[in-house]
């Protein structure tokens, strides 16, 4: 497959979640991402992180945001390590990192940093809160955003103390935004040229507040947590208790909820005039889950979800190991093997894009300057990179 991002060459200061996040999205779509980093500080700090170990250099938690990446070593902070920095700057479309906001402009990595070494360089800048701002040299990570963005007032069960998404989901979006950012200013370049890309963790959050923002914004409405992770509105949205577990349930139309009655096979429900209409269930609520949830636990989630099926929207409720191993992933090829270096097999996550209808296939990232050799050796044809090593310069 000639993947669309082919002959795209980045050079990523990154580490732990959103700049790597983002970042593979890009290498996987077929650019070529090349970590730039400091073998004093151990380079990207997720090498040491989580709980499995898989080389000196590696971790689990690495693989899974640095699938197809390339490694190379090198002292940002040093004069010598800033000017192979710049030839590679010269070879590349790129510069991406998530430094804290303030950061940028003093290592150098800004467009204008950058323009006198190459006028068409993309400057693409992750940071917690802006470089632009007050908040420019605060450090920040996704829970903070969750917390002051409200994400934690309407997560969890009423009455119970805030709670945080289970997964780093700012995290991820701003990665994704941030290569979306970057890929328009790509495609911008042959008329506008270069330009910097800034995207930040706080402006992600806040900008997914979508419609719960809005009726606030415009109405005064102030959305909270609602019982059994329902939609604020609409009913039956939620959780509903079978014999043995839990099932989601999303009847977000009428035709939905007539259906639900078809197949649970208790259509005299559509006559109470509780339910009769999605005003009357969404004031009815409570009433409505004590009777579904009466309905539901007479028999096991498996036996719900084949009969509820393709007829509405419906899912079982899987914890981590269920939901890797259903049968389904698989099928669609969601999971790949790949080989690593040292651990042996190593089995991962698809990328979700697909190319004519085809999985857009990876590999393992690789180890702490890999991949010096390869680019500052032979294609900058810098020499002795042994004594560059001892010196600290790469």
């Amino acid at each position: 497959m000639m993947k669309p991002l082919a002959g795209i060459r980045v050079l990523a200061i990154e580490q732990f979640g959103a700049g790597p996040y983002g970042s593979m999205y890009l290498a996987e779509l077929g650019a070529e991402v090349i970590k730039i980093e400091n073998r004093a500080t151990g380079g990207d700090p997720s090498r040491q992180s989580g709980s499995v170990t898989l080389a000196d250099d590696d971790s689990a938690y690495f693989q899974a945001f640095n699938l197809a990446k390339k490694s190379v070593t090198l002292n940002l902070k040093s004069d010598e390590g800033r000017a192979l920095f710049h030839e590679l700057v010269k070879k590349s479309d790129v510069v991406w990192n998530n430094l804290r906001g303030s950061q940028p402009a003093k290592m150098g990595l800004t467009y204008d940093d950058l323009k006198g070494v190459k006028p068409n360089i993309i400057c693409t800048h992750i940071s917690a809160y802006g470089r632009d701002n007050d908040r420019a040299d605060w450090p920040g990570y996704d829970y903070l955003m969750q917390a002051e963005c409200g994400f934690l007032s309407v997560t969890g069960e009423p009455g119970t103390p805030p709670s945080r998404f289970g997964l780093s989901m700012i995290d991820f979006m701003t990665g994704v935004v941030a290569a979306l950012g970057c890929v328009s200013a790509l495609l911008a370049r042959p008329n506008q040229g270069g330009r910097d890309v800034d995207i930040s963790l706080f402006d992600v959050a806040l900008h997914q507040l979508t419609y719960p923002g809005t009726w606030y914004l415009n109405h005064g409405i102030e959305t909270g947590r609602v019982a059994r992770s329902a939609h604020p509105y609409n009913t039956p949205v939620q959780l509903y208790k079978t014999r043995d577990g839990w099932i989601f349930i999303m009847c977000m139309t009428d035709k939905f909820w007539q259906l639900l009655l078809e197949r649970s096979e208790h259509t005299e429900l559509a006559d109470d005039p509780r339910f009769n209409s999605i005003a009357g269930r969404a004031e009815n609520r409570d009433a409505l889950t004590e009777v579904l949830d009466e309905i539901f636990q007479t028999q096991d989630t498996d036996h719900w979800f084949e009969k509820l099926q393709t007829y509405i929207p419906v899912a079982p409720v899987f914890d981590l190991p269920n939901a890797l191993d259903n049968p389904f992933v698989a099928s669609i090829g969601m999971m790949q093997t790949m080989t690593h270096r040292e651990f042996g097999e190593y089995r991962g996550l698809s990328n979700p894009i697909k190319i004519d209808q085809q999985r857009l296939q990876t590999h393992c990232g690789a180890g702490l300057g890999a991949d010096n050799q390869e680019i500052l050796g032979e294609e900058l044809g810098v020499g002795d990179l042994e004594n560059l090593a001892a010196r600290g310069i790469i």
